[in-house]
């Protein structure tokens, strides 16, 4: 949403209410900001837009398969655009689709929530696979302090 205050139009998809809320927070009244509470992939797919960089933080490259993800963004982006995306690194030895319970209510099953975890040279691969070209794809070192987990970075730009 930065982008939006230097001009530019901006759109920000999440399925969390509280995170969009947090968002209208941080920048009231931007011109140019579109927030839209819905599942990435679906949004993309009824979309005809074509942006110039789709930007994933912590968020839809990281929840969804990357074999339904990486064709619809590629789609969405103009020749020349760029996909990039952060997430934690993955644990050693727990790579490809990864699943976890979250707990909820008392009288409720816990939701299900996967992710895609591969180290950088295999997001490399995958980004390639789909028809992205300068593509790079590193683990950032945490910030100073106590936290021993960096950040996975991996940029791609739409190829053609």
């Amino acid at each position: 949403m930065h982008l939006a205050t230097l001009g530019m139009k901006s759109v920000g998809i999440d399925l969390s209410a509280k995170q969009l809320d947090k968002a209208r927070e941080r920048w009231p009244g931007v011109d140019g900001m579109e927030l839209h509470q819905a599942d990435a992939l679906m949004y993309l797919g009824d979309t005809f837009s074509i942006f110039d960089a789709v930007y994933s933080v912590f968020g839809a490259a990281w929840f969804t398969d990357p074999g339904l993800l990486l064709p619809v963004v590629h789609a969405h982006l103009k020749p020349g655009g760029v996909f990039a995306f952060s997430q934690r690194p993955p644990v050693e030895g727990c790579y490809g689709c990864q699943a976890s319970y979250i707990p909820r209510g008392p009288e409720e099953d816990p939701a299900v929530v996967k992710r895609w975890d591969y180290e950088p040279d295999v997001w490399a691969l995958i980004l390639k696979e789909h028809g992205f070209v300068d593509v790079s794809a590193s683990v950032l070192a945490p910030p100073p302090g106590s936290r021993r987990t960096g950040t996975e970075f991996v940029r791609g730009v739409q190829g053609g």
